[in-house]
């Protein structure tokens, strides 16, 4: 970690959505000497190792780094990766993390045209970035299978973490998503061929059948994790609790809401 005691006032701006690419941009202005100094107490450096492309808007970025050695990680986990030349950053999920050799995974989502997407399209590897983190985002810990995560395309790096964590062995994946085909693809390039898919509509009729699914897997004793677009989360988790399923068999993020940024 960095050596020195973090003030949350002074954790990067958060001013982009986090359904943006899972990466950082290179500066292209020169940055000014405050903003050098916050970067080096806030900021961990990590080297881009490899790049992989799973599909036109999906790429595996793994980075390594001295300062990615030695740290503690969760599945659920978040970082903050530096945008451009100020404080500002975007919330990512790690899909995995080696700590004795200094590595991590992301899966970037290149969705829009904000300054993460055109830099996770122009990415290459021996980049370098800057991010402050891991810190905690969803608390898992307690959770036991079985457990369902519902979410969208801004999921699938958590539902790869939840995969390899021993507590969510078998963990059930529903999501809904623009391109069935395309998260098709990606879902089997990461091993998660077994997720249940369901083409997101205009006017969230699809919802209905994923409440229902959800009530289902609900009267079987399972637990929940509710992730991706605000609104989704909201109804999915009304209707769980309208079925009497306890606070305590939930956990929900919003990483993402129509008309909105800084949600992480």
């Amino acid at each position: 970690m960095i050596g020195m005691a973090v003030n949350p006032a002074m954790e990067p701006n958060l001013n982009e959505p986090a359904h943006e690419p899972q990466t950082s941009e290179p500066s292209r202005a020169p940055q000014g000497r405050v903003t050098r100094m916050l970067l080096r107490w806030l900021m961990r450096p990590a080297r881009v190792a490899g790049i992989k492309t799973l599909s036109p808007h999906f790429r595996l970025v793994e980075l390594e780094g001295e300062a990615l050695r030695n740290v503690a990680w969760a599945a659920g986990d978040k970082i903050q990766v530096a945008m451009g030349s100020g404080l500002s950053a975007r919330t990512y999920t790690p899909m995995w993390w080696d700590a004795g050799n200094g590595r991590t995974r992301l899966l970037a989502f290149a969705h829009g045209e904000g300054p993460g997407s055109r830099w996770a399209s122009s990415l290459r590897e021996g980049d370098s970035c800057q991010f402050f983190g891991p810190r905690r985002s969803l608390d898992l810990a307690d959770l036991q299978a079985p457990i369902v995560l519902f979410g969208d395309e801004t999921s699938f790096g958590l539902a790869a973490a939840l995969r390899d964590s021993l507590q969510a062995g078998g963990a059930l994946h529903l999501s809904e998503a623009a391109d069935i085909a395309e998260s098709r693809l990606v879902l089997d390039s990461i091993g998660l061929g077994h997720a249940r898919l369901m083409a997101r509509s205009a006017d969230d009729t699809h919802l209905a059948t994923a409440e229902s699914e959800l009530l289902r897997l609900a009267a079987n004793g399972a637990q929940f994790v509710l992730t991706g677009k605000a609104s989704s989360i909201q109804r999915v988790g009304r209707a769980l609790k309208a079925a009497g399923v306890a606070s305590s068999r939930i956990r929900a993020k919003a990483y993402w809401a129509t008309g909105k940024t800084g949600l992480d």
